[in-house]
């Protein structure tokens, strides 16, 4: 889990600090995610019940950090979950999102409370498209984020 410190220390720019933090080497990378960091570090804030729930290292073999992956919070009140993945550009490809992907709905299946997965898409991302189809995900709709753009909405039952 990345930590409040953790992303504080991203946020400060400071890569080495919050590798230790998480105990990890982490990618030059998520020192360009400041705008995420801010957004987690003050949910963990205001309500200490969504630290477990947000931002996640996703590490390939050998501890190599490869991206990161979460929940944009707890369940809501229906059960709902979104999830949310990112791997840095020069791991692309290999196949670590699809396993990011799947281990946040294998966590979310653990969980009682949570009845639909959500993801969202933007029609651009193909990769992205193909993991949530062969994960399962069906097509429910489209919205608009003001800082991705229009996104494609697709959920999956647990």
């Amino acid at each position: 889990m990345m930590s409040p410190a953790c992303l504080s220390a991203l946020l400060d720019l400071d890569l080495a600090r919050a590798g230790d933090e998480v105990g990890l080497l982490l990618p030059a990378f998520f020192l360009d995610e400041g705008w995420l960091w801010r957004i987690r570090r003050d949910q963990m804030a205001s309500d200490r019940g969504t630290v477990g729930w947000l931002v996640h290292a996703v590490t390939a073999e050998d501890d190599l950090v490869v991206g990161h992956a979460g929940f944009h919070g707890p369940p809501n009140g229906e059960g709902l979950v979104e999830v949310a993945y990112t791997i840095v550009p020069e791991q692309r490809g290999r196949g670590y999102a699809a396993a990011a992907l799947r281990a946040l709905l294998t966590r979310a299946s653990g969980k009682e409370d949570v009845r639909t997965v959500r993801a969202t898409v933007s029609p651009d991302n193909e990769a992205s498209l193909h993991i949530v189809a062969a994960e399962g995900f069906t097509h429910v709709g489209e919205q608009w984020d003001d800082e991705d753009g229009l996104e494609l909405v697709f959920e999956r039952q647990v």
